[in-house]
């Protein structure tokens, strides 16, 4: 029994996907970490050095502060307090920066920049691996050593309010608590004030030894609207008034403890310029990271400027602070500010731990660690302050021992940046065996095809081969929608070269032949054909044997088709201009800025207007008229929905007064989505029964298709519009203008579906950066957060641009044909088209594992490919299951 080719392929992808599956698994493994001790057994600290004279000092050191307040702000980046906005809208933590008793640090986070990876960092010192970024979704208990631990097993007592990600990972170690969904966007209002609502009642208590608060609010109006929301200002100045109310009552308990109390202001992440985050551009690793006690009073003149520090060094610092042991898998350094206050031997003591903890780190993960410059910076630090701890010993209070002392905290601050950089870069070790056994099972998949060649095949061939070499450079792959704009474009222009080759060359050149009669079109071609047998490979010759050439057409038809390839390169031409994406040029001004400002509300909803119009009109051809009238009321209520949330504006309402969550408008258009879903899936199993009524599963199609595209309506934001319109307008002018009268076949068709399809993800804005995904949309007709359909709505919205390709390619493909080989050939096509930059991708990233931005812009585009490889499995099994459909009719 030989199998047809679409269900070959479609089996090919899924083996594929178990490919990239192991590949992921040997590529992000669990980051390197510490043998040394477990849970419950823990090394006793390391004595004080000494050279001839024996030291007591050879327990922890005693806490430096009573209390600990941590107050993280999400998605607070460092020019929301040390910038201009921090001067107008946080007047109080300005003052503290610049007059108060505080230090203040700017602090590095590593990507991926998303709230559980940064959480970690912090308390832990280390660096997570980059598979964090999904893990984040739903936080697994954090069994790796930590501050939060420690202070739990030192019987401090904690109490936590804010993101729910800390009661995850952190389960049993708060003495109160109360959590709050992180990824409920559309809320930054109720989010912190579930926070805020506690602090008189627990600020007036003195049971507590850690308070911890994690306001969401800033990160969600990011999300929302960015950081030039007007929003923005008025969520710092409320920021800053609680920590206000926050130090005044620490500062009031100062007389009472015996000890200083520290507050922290610090942010996980940054915003990126169109408010997400998860990449890392300059926005978002910088946080602002603000160290408050009475302990670091300054002189009137003391001028402290924010110094650049690591986000891993905080937990170091907290560690010290209050007297806990260092986390054993920190790679973070002691900030040393916090206690240059303290006595000489002191502040050498602190530095002696945690250069002994780091050293012991650098011997468990490198072999050589005797080599490295830090290791040696370290015992040579500590040999000197062996001789200086004699020295003292010996009181002998010399300028000797001064500048003995000085000498040996340079020595150790030296060599403590030296190990942590050295850690840093031996964060994480490679599962070189699965790595490779993935590659192979991915490799294996792909056919290589064997027939003549046209001159569309061979530009379509150069350029698929072009962009997967291009992945191999990382300014390719953060730039990679280049690569797209320049393939549709030269796309564009190969076919204008056929069209008007054909038309003036007539039947000499041997024109592709016409896969089915329009109206106006002249045409003795076949239905669409492919003529492999079982599951040979895909052969792109043409279909028809008896060519004609386009000057038969009538004068109008025959404009309208050699002026279609200039049609569509404006379309993109202007889609370019809308959003600006990729990372060297995604701070320009482009014309969704300009749109989505406030002072421009009145022309985003002209334009979405003409949009939701405009795509009914491209859409509702094919539907039913129970689709139709779907259709129209869906549309109103996307508009609807848009200016129910503030978006857009209603012709009778000049000002968007009445703000809401537009929960019931988007509800409304949830349920046509899932009506004209539900009606036509029902023609389709409907055609299964009848076989002889090919209509009926053409029309099925048509209607889940046009489903999917009010579905991204609702989910695209106003300003994205127009990308969903120039994709219909796009898709119906090559069905109609190019690929009917010059009968490509199915193979052609099916590789620039595929290509448009890549190039409107990035048309929508996307980029290779996870900072890109809208994770607003997710959303959308949601009052709280549930995993599966803010999940399935965000990839969506996501993915539309190939989603809506793919889906249109199976649609046009069915209503041409009324056997299955077609659909076969496509799906083996589209198999083949997207296991190549799968497949060499897999072998540049395991030959760039070490490369310096393999974590920052490799990683980010494995994850894509990994869902990209997703989205091809579900197409090539909704293919071969239309195919299945076809071969039973």
């Amino acid at each position: 029994m030989r199998l047809g080719s679409g269900t070959f392929a479609a089996c090919c992808v899924v083996i594929e996907v178990l490919g990239v599956a192991l590949f992921l698994r040997g590529f992000f493994p669990a980051p390197v970490r510490s043998s040394s001790r477990t849970e419950h057994q823990a090394e006793p600290p390391a004595p004080e050095p000494s050279a001839g004279a024996s030291s007591n000092w050879t327990k922890l050191p005693p806490p430096l502060f009573s209390k600990v307040v941590i107050m993280l702000i999400d998605a607070l980046r460092d020019d929301f307090v040390f910038g201009s906005k921090g001067v107008k809208f946080m007047p109080y933590t300005t003052y503290l920066v610049e007059k108060g008793a505080s230090h203040s640090f700017v602090a590095e986070a590593k990507p991926p920049t998303v709230t559980m990876p940064r959480i970690k960092a912090l308390l832990t010192g280390s660096l997570p691996g980059f598979i964090d970024v999904v893990r984040n979704l739903n936080s697994p208990v954090l069994l790796e050593d930590n501050v939060i631990t420690q202070a739990k097993a030192a019987g401090k007592r904690m109490i936590f309010y804010g993101d729910e990600t800390w009661v995850k990972l952190f389960p049993k170690h708060f003495v109160e608590y109360d959590g709050t969904t992180s990824f409920f966007v559309s809320d930054y209002t109720e989010v912190d004030n579930n926070v805020t609502r506690h602090l008189d009642k627990v600020l007036k208590r003195g049971d507590w030894d850690v308070l911890i608060l994690h306001y969401l609010g800033l990160d969600h109006i990011g999300h929302i609207s960015g950081p030039g929301s007007p929003l923005i200002g008025r969520k710092l100045s409320e920021m800053d008034n609680i920590l206000m109310k926050i130090h005044t009552s620490l500062l009031s308990e100062k007389r009472e403890n015996l000890l200083p109390n520290l507050l922290v202001l610090c942010g996980d992440h940054g915003m990126s310029e169109t408010g997400s985050h998860g990449a890392s551009s300059m926005e978002e690793v910088n946080t602002p990271l603000i160290l408050i006690s009475s302990a670091f009073e300054r002189k009137p003149g003391d001028i402290r400027h924010p110094k650049h520090v690591q986000q891993t060094d905080l937990a170091a610092t907290l560690a010290i602070g209050l007297g806990l042991p260092i986390p054993e898998n920190s790679v973070g350094t002691l900030l040393f500010p916090t206690i240059e206050g303290r006595p000489v031997r002191e502040q050498l003591r602190f530095l002696h731990l945690n250069a002994v903890q780091l050293s012991k780190l650098l011997q468990e993960n490198v072999p050589s660690y005797k080599k490295e410059p830090g290791f040696e910076q370290f015992k040579m630090a500590e040999r000197l302050h062996g001789n200086w701890i004699r020295l003292y010993l010996e009181e002998n209070a010399s300028e000797v021992l001064f500048n003995l002392g000085a000498k040996v905290r340079r020595q150790y601050l030296d060599a403590l940046r030296t190990l942590s950089l050295s850690l840093s870069r031996q964060v994480a070790q490679y599962d070189i065996y699965s790595m490779l056994v993935g590659a192979v099972v991915v490799l294996e998949n792909p056919a290589h095809p064997n027939s003549q060649w046209s001159e569309l095949d061979v530009v379509i061939l150069l350029g698929t081969m072009g962009h997967v070499l291009s992945l191999g450079a990382s300014s390719f792959v953060e730039e990679e929608h280049q690569t797209w704009y320049f393939l549709v474009n030269t796309l564009c222009l190969a076919l204008c070269h056929e069209i008007y080759r054909n038309c003036f060359l007539g039947d000499d050149c041997e024109p592709q032949q016409c896969s089915h009669v329009e109206s106006g079109f002249v045409s003795t071609a076949p239905p669409l054909q492919d003529r492999s047998i079982g599951c040979d490979v895909l052969e792109p010759h043409r279909v028809s044997e008896s060519p004609t050439s386009l000057h038969t057409l009538r004068g109008c038809e025959k404009w309208m088709v050699m002026a279609s390839p200039w049609v569509i390169l404006t379309c993109c031409r202007l889609l370019r201009s809308l959003n600006q994406t990729g990372v060297q040029w995604a701070h320009r001004p482009d014309l969704g800025h300009w749109l989505t400002s406030s002072d421009h509300k009145a022309e985003l909803s002209i334009l979405a207007a003409l949009s939701l119009i405009m795509i009914f009109a491209l859409v509702q051809r094919r539907c039913s008229l129970t689709s139709k009238v779907a259709m129209a009321l869906g549309l109103l209520g996307v508009y609807c929905y848009r200016a129910a949330i503030g978006n857009v504006l209603f012709p009778w309402q000049r000002e968007s007064k009445d703000i809401s969550k537009g929960l019931i408008e988007a509800r409304f258009v949830h349920v046509f989505v899932l009506g004209i879903l539900f009606t036509g899936t029902k023609d389709l199993l409907k055609s299964q029964v009848i076989a002889a009524d090919f209509t009926i599963k053409t029309v099925g199609l048509w209607e889940i298709y046009s489903g999917l595209v009010l579905l991204a309506a609702l989910l695209f934001r106003p300003h994205n519009l127009p990308v969903l319109v120039f994709s219909l307008l796009i898709q119906t002018i090559m069905t109609k203008y190019i690929w009917k009268p010059l009968r490509h076949d199915a193979a052609e068709i099916t590789i620039m579906h595929y290509w448009f399809g890549q190039a409107f993800f990035y048309f929508q804005g996307n980029s290779n950066n996870i900072a890109t995904v809208d994770i607003s949309a997710g959303f959308v007709g949601l009052d709280t957060y549930v995993e599966v359909p803010a999940m399935f709505l965000t990839a969506f919205a996501t993915f539309a641009g190939p989603v809506l390709w793919a889906s249109h390619l199976v649609s046009f493909l069915s209503s041409e044909t009324s056997s299955g080989s077609a659909l076969s050939h496509a799906c083996f096509c589209y198999a083949l088209i997207c296991s190549f930059p799968v497949s060499a991708y897999i072998i540049l990233v395991t030959s760039l594992r070490y490369h310096l931005f393999i974590w920052s812009v490799f990683s980010p585009k494995l994850l894509y490919e990994g869902m990209h490889i997703l989205i091809t499995a579900a197409v090539c099994v909704f293919f071969t299951a239309m195919d299945q459909t076809s071969t039973t009719s």
